[in-house]
């Protein structure tokens, strides 16, 4: 996700983001399908609405409907989704909306132009750091089947590669410090902490 703390001036920035005393910024939860990314990512949102924060969510099945349903599945194809997600979130987030963005984004080099497009401080990224085997299990629309029988091609984790990020600012574990398997409101409150503690969400 990326975010600009409200307390700072950025360039490129527009008075309204003082006049309504908030963040702006886009945060990116990353990771496998099944991971839980979408489901965090709304979580998050509710909670962050409770709070008085306006919010946007981008979710790559929604996108790919609309914006992009031009794109296919291949490496340019996903370089281009995720290159027009940052764009659109950058335009949010210099309007001054907290923008959540939930998308596979599996190429590092993709992520990073992202990051490199965006204020410094405004790019927050959030590594789901879930095993492939919970998200076989999990297989909530049947994708890890169909491309394990080879009726899908270029399935991320599957016969195409997923590079885990190598500096987020948060990783998100499947299970806690006992093991037990973490929800999604633990995961959502685990962000707001780091939030924060690290001064992003001031204001009411």
């Amino acid at each position: 996700m990326h975010l600009s703390r409200e307390t700072k001036r950025l360039e490129g920035k527009t008075p309204k983001e003082d006049d309504l005393t908030r963040i702006s910024s886009t945060w990116t939860p990353a990771g496998l399908s099944g991971s839980g990314k979408s489901t965090v990512a709304c979580t998050l949102e509710h909670a962050l609405a409770a709070r008085g924060k306006v919010t946007v969510l981008l979710d790559g099945d929604n996108v790919r409907h609309g914006l992009n349903s031009n794109l296919g599945f291949k490496a340019e194809d996903r370089e281009e989704n995720i290159r027009r997600i940052g764009e659109v979130s950058k335009l949010f987030a210099e309007s001054g909306v907290i923008t959540l963005t939930s998308f596979i984004s599996p190429y590092r080099a993709d992520r990073a132009k992202v990051r490199e497009r965006m204020a410094k401080g405004d790019f927050l990224e959030v590594y789901m750091r879930i095993p492939i085997e919970i998200c076989e299990e999990r297989d909530p629309k049947g994708l890890y089947k169909a491309a394990r029988a080879g009726k899908i091609k270029n399935f991320t984790g599957i016969d195409d590669p997923y590079e885990e990020p190598e500096n987020p600012e948060i990783t998100l574990n499947a299970k806690d410090e006992e093991g037990n398997m973490a929800s999604a409101e633990d995961m959502a409150a685990e962000i707001i902490k780091y939030l924060d503690s690290n001064t992003y969400l001031r204001g009411p």
